[in-house]
């Protein structure tokens, strides 16, 4: 196997059994209760929250995941819908900042070019992206 491929293991010490609560409307919960190897109970670790949900736009559905800082899933369904305000919020910070760096690499021609070039021109119109 080529050293460039990437190795699949999980790590032993990492491992969480996973619950999911959904209202089948508006989005899921993800409860992650952390497990050791043998897969019981990790009490050393947090059990973690994870919401998910997703909106409509013109390109179509937009998935939204974020963590859920919560203790008990009645925390976490109360935080739900301001953590999923937070990540519509921080996602669209992040499309705007897509957006601006897609236009300033704008392909434009080199300065005194006169065009394209070819008749009249300098032949071979080199193209940058700034």
């Amino acid at each position: 196997m080529s050293s460039q491929m990437p190795e699949f293991k999980l790590e032993t010490n990492d491992l969480y059994i996973e619950e999911t609560f959904t209202d089948r409307r508006v989005g899921s919960i993800r409860r992650l209760q952390p497990v050791t190897a043998d897969g019981q109970p990790d009490a050393s670790r947090p059990v973690l929250f994870v919401g998910q949900t997703q909106i409509l736009t013109p390109m179509g559905a937009l998935p939204l995941n974020f963590e859920i800082p919560a203790a008990t899933l009645r925390e976490a369904l109360d935080q739900f819908p301001a953590e999923a305000q937070k990540a519509l919020e921080e996602t669209a910070r992040e499309l705007q900042e897509m957006r601006r760096e897609q236009a300033s690499s704008i392909v434009v021609p080199e300065a005194g070019m006169g065009g394209l070039g070819g008749a009249g021109g300098r032949p071979g119109g080199r193209i940058q992206l700034r």
